[in-house]
């Protein structure tokens, strides 16, 4: 399931901030912010893109590097949201 949510996560960000561009290397560890590849802004665009893609729901709390700062960080995450949501469902 990582798999699949990190190739939607690595083709969003080809689109939207790389313009389309899918010869520039884009490792799963590798940090948006630091490669200048996400801004304020691009956060705002990823967290609304997460949240009607994954049917998950984000708080301010869960804003943060440590969460959406890679490609593989975004991908446990969503994970874990929606692990979270199951058991509460279940």
């Amino acid at each position: 399931m990582s798999d699949a949510i990190q190739t939607d996560v690595r083709a969003f960000i080809v689109e939207n901030f790389l313009f389309g561009d899918d010869g520039v290397p884009l490792a799963a560890e590798q940090s948006l912010i630091e490669s200048d590849l996400v801004d304020s802004t691009g956060v705002l665009e990823l967290v609304s893109f997460l949240e009607e893609r994954f049917g998950i729901s984000l708080n301010d709390a869960d804003i943060v590097p440590a969460n959406l700062d890679s490609i593989a960080r975004i991908a446990a995450f969503v994970m874990r949201k929606r692990e979270a949501a199951s058991t509460l469902a279940g």
